[in-house]
């Protein structure tokens, strides 16, 4: 049982299975200096031909880079354009990331004076959009933002977007009331983990997750619609460009849109739960309801995506692999 629900608690949601009161954390090691940077391209600028060969080499960079796009509205020069960012972590010094960009990405164009050399945890705050003269001691805050809504999506592409609709993608950004879109890269040491090794399965065979993002302060109706709107429309779009059979979704950005629990009798609906767990799961959540249906068969810790609980009457299976 011990390693079953160790199996489930890392990666099958932090709100099915009960309270976590210590744990330890195995660390990896890090050098001490790693480099980021990023360059930003607007589409006359060429940021719909990088993005599509950002799309066929960013899963096969150096297991010790990673670029990522971060497209979002600007003005600039009193004019609404989209921008396309290239922002990148590479574990190691500037020097070394030079000649391999200047291998595998020569047409992005990054020169030295795009490098910024810090440590680990510098980036941490740097990927997260502090400024620069922010402390890392606020990577201690977990204080709330009362007046703050957002609204998150995401999806798994295997195969590349053709340029056409990367086009059309990033001209419904200049939209009003446009979010933004994140681009992180899988491939590398992803491709090498089982899917059943956490309860995360997302590994080999995508090329990329994305994120679709907007957030608003007003408390009005009409905000709300609008937002909610745009970001519903631009997924519906994304369609035929993504994962199937299930439409795959990161559990982190927990989206309310794919289905929410069912209580049956008071306890959560397995047949219900499938229909938005599988996205987020695939063939894991059966073994996270099992798990669950174990440790907390009365469904107390319970929201609209908890892992409701699968009562087979056997044996729990030892379906999970060593990480």
């Amino acid at each position: 049982m011990g390693e079953d629900l160790f199996w489930a608690i890392r990666g099958g949601g932090g709100t099915s299975y009960g309270i976590v009161i210590s744990w330890k954390v195995k660390l990896v090691p890090v050098p001490p200096t790693v480099t980021v940077f990023t360059i930003y391209r607007v589409m006359k600028e060429g940021a719909i031909d990088l993005m599509s060969k950002w799309q066929s080499i960013a899963p096969r960079l150096h297991e010790d880079l990673l670029i990522r796009i971060v497209a979002q509205q600007i003005y600039e020069g009193g004019e609404r354009q989209v921008q396309a960012g290239f922002n990148a972590l590479f574990l190691g010094e500037c020097v070394q990331l030079l000649e391999l960009m200047e291998t595998d990405f020569p047409e992005l164009g990054m020169q030295r004076q795009d490098c910024k050399e810090m440590s680990w945890i510098e980036s941490a705050l740097y990927f997260a959009f502090y400024t620069s003269d922010i402390s890392k001691e606020a990577l201690l805050d977990r204080g709330t933002e009362p007046y703050r809504y957002f609204k998150a999506k995401s999806d798994f592409v295997k195969e590349p977007i053709p340029k056409s609709e990367l086009e059309k993608v990033l001209s419904n950004m200049l939209d009003d009331y446009a979010g933004v879109i994140i681009m992180d890269p899988y491939g590398a040491k992803m491709d090498n983990i089982s899917e059943t090794a956490t309860p995360f399965p997302h590994r080999k065979g995508n090329l990329y997750n994305i994120q679709y993002f907007t957030e608003w302060t007003q408390n009005d109706t009409t905000t709300y619609k609008k937002r909610m709107t745009w970001i519903r429309n631009i997924y519906d779009e994304m369609g035929p460009y993504v994962s199937t059979n299930p439409r795959a979704a990161y559990m982190n950005y927990r989206d309310l849109d794919l289905g929410v629990n069912e209580l049956v009798g008071g306890i959560s609906s397995y047949e219900k739960g499938r229909i938005w767990g599988e996205k987020y799961f695939k063939g894991n959540f059966e073994n996270l309801a099992l798990v669950k249906a174990r440790v907390d068969p009365s469904d107390f810790f319970w929201n609209e995506q908890s892992v409701p609980p699968l009562f087979p009457g056997d044996p729990l299976p030892s379906f999970y692999s060593a990480a």
